[in-house]
């Protein structure tokens, strides 16, 4: 029983942190540090499966015209703006990808254990979002975005592999640095995601337990990550990413208390 709440919270948990910045990495990590749980590395994956799930039937249209965009313009030599997004999106991988795979081969989950490390990236980012996204002008839309500016988002999913900076966080600081506007850098980050979480997903296939807590897991995350990408791109019309910055610092500070707390007393 105790499994099956553990995979409840930790999937109704990444559904919320993976889509919004504010690193679900960082929670994933953070909460079984709080309470002791002892959680396979292979299930924060799956979690995420779960998100990508939420994703892939969220834009699910958008896919399908990115997919065929993507094939007339190989094969029929037709350009649209589906085809030049779709290969932006498949070049803007690549880098992310190949660091990410790299770095869980040498460095696994080691950063996942390092708390004060994880607050620091918290603070950090959160004010770096904050402030880039007061100061950076909407100049451009997604069916406008660039090549450049496709790529450096992509690029920057580099910086994900520590815990606390998010990768939704710093693909949607770098589009707000770029010029995108909010919606449109969120959307994006979101179509972003798919391919890198997908090839993580296969990745640790093998490591799956396909047991009821890992079913309950991905299945809430699931939900709660279709709820939340609605909320964001309806939020983002008219808000900002202020709400998000202030959580991740005072995330953090918390996070750095507890460690002193725990250090004194345990």
């Amino acid at each position: 029983m105790n499994e099956i709440l553990q995979a409840l919270i930790l999937g109704v948990v990444q559904g919320l942190t993976e889509l919004l910045p504010i690193s679900s990495s960082a929670h994933l990590n953070l909460i079984p540090w709080i309470f002791n749980w002892d959680i396979p590395e292979s299930f924060d994956v799956a979690l995420h499966f779960g998100t990508l799930l939420a994703i892939v039937l969220f834009f699910f249209k958008d896919w399908i015209k990115l997919l065929e965009g993507g094939f007339k313009q190989v094969v029929k030599k037709e350009k649209s703006f589906e085809g030049k997004m779709f290969w932006y999106l498949v070049i803007a991988t690549i880098p992310g990808g190949a660091i990410g795979f790299l770095l869980d081969h040498f460095v696994g989950n080691n950063l996942g254990k390092m708390p004060l490390l994880i607050a620091f990236a918290l603070i950090f980012m959160g004010i770096v979002l904050y402030f880039v996204d007061k100061k950076a002008p909407s100049k451009t839309d997604y069916k406008h975005m660039s090549f450049k500016q496709t790529f450096i988002i992509g690029f920057s999913q580099a910086l994900a592999f520590i815990p606390g900076v998010s990768r939704s966080g710093v693909t949607m600081t770098t589009g707000r640095l770029m010029g995108v506007d909010r919606e449109s850098t969120a959307k994006y980050s979101f179509l972003l995601s798919t391919p890198i979480v997908f090839g993580a997903t296969l990745y640790k296939f093998k490591d799956f337990v396909f047991n009821f807590p890992f079913f309950v897991g991905v299945l809430s995350s699931f939900i709660v990550g279709v709820v939340v990408i609605k909320f964001l791109l309806e939020y983002l019309k008219k808000g900002s990413f202020k709400i998000f910055a202030i959580y991740r610092v005072i995330l953090g500070l918390f996070i750095i208390g507890l460690y002193i707390l725990k250090t004194i007393y345990i």
